[in-house]
């Protein structure tokens, strides 16, 4: 580890610790009702007892393999898709207006056409979750793919590349990184609605369990939810940016 990493580490650290101690003084000076407000005791004891011998853990699974499957459906079809639309400027032409229409809908207002068609089910959640996170994966790789170099064309030709060979070895290395940048976004945006979905038509999951503790003026099983759901974001977004560093690396050799 580099001294730069070490002070991000550190800092990072020392934020967290501040946070803590600050979230301690709040709920000791009780300036928030404790039936409300839970101090981070009550709420690592919430955490410890549901992960250990309560719902929690299992919740916990529902709630991100409904992210991780919302999430690769997403990409799949958004790369898969994105790809196919940028490589051609006639395809470009064709689908970008109905793209612009469709880009600004949030997800959360294609929740009751999901739940017209497919009723209050795992199902309907998915094509949300899936819904929301296909934007930033589909356009990024629309933009990476339509900004290759004019002359990564002309090498093409004169190789006498096919379609195939141009978008596997020039278009995808050259637009990989604005993919890879979509790609964290679009699991947090995966994580938010798999939240809300189950909230709304889900038996299981987090969002359920966050929902019932507020109901119930469980604020500690509810601050404890939402403890997990920051550490699950964190860790996506850590493990897709080591990814995205690995898989870029060739990139800083060039430079």
């Amino acid at each position: 580890m580099n001294r730069l990493s070490f002070r991000k580490l550190a800092l990072g650290v020392l934020t967290l610790v501040l946070f803590i101690l600050g979230w301690k003084l709040v709920t000791d000076a009780r300036l928030i009702s404790p039936i409300f407000f839970p101090g981070p005791e009550r709420t690592y004891a919430a955490l410890v007892k549901g992960l250990s011998g309560g719902p929690l853990l299992a919740q916990t699974v529902e709630t991100v393999e409904r992210m991780l499957y919302g999430w690769l459906l997403a990409s799949a079809v958004g790369v898969l898709l994105g790809a196919l639309i940028g490589i051609s400027r006639r395809a470009r032409a064709f689908i970008a207006p109905t793209l612009e229409l469709l880009r600004p809908l949030p997800a959360s207002a294609m929740i009751p056409v999901a739940i017209a068609f497919l009723g209050f089910s795992d199902q309907m959640v998915l094509v949300v979750i899936a819904f929301g996170a296909l934007w930033p994966m589909l356009l990024a790789t629309i933009h990476g793919f339509a900004a290759m170099e004019p002359r990564l064309y002309e090498v093409s030709a004169v190789l006498g590349l096919s379609r195939f060979q141009v978008i596997w070895k020039l278009a995808l290395p050259s637009a990989m990184p604005m993919i890879l940048a979509s790609l964290r976004l679009g699991l947090t945006i995966s994580l938010v609605l798999a939240v809300v979905g189950e909230m709304l038509a889900s038996r299981a999951g987090l969002g359920q369990s966050i929902l019932a503790a507020s109901r119930s003026f469980r604020s500690a099983d509810l601050f404890a939810g939402i403890v997990i759901l920051g550490a699950i974001g964190l860790c996506g977004s850590r493990l897709l940016s080591m990814a995205e560093r690995r898989l870029l690396r060739w990139q800083a050799v060039h430079r």
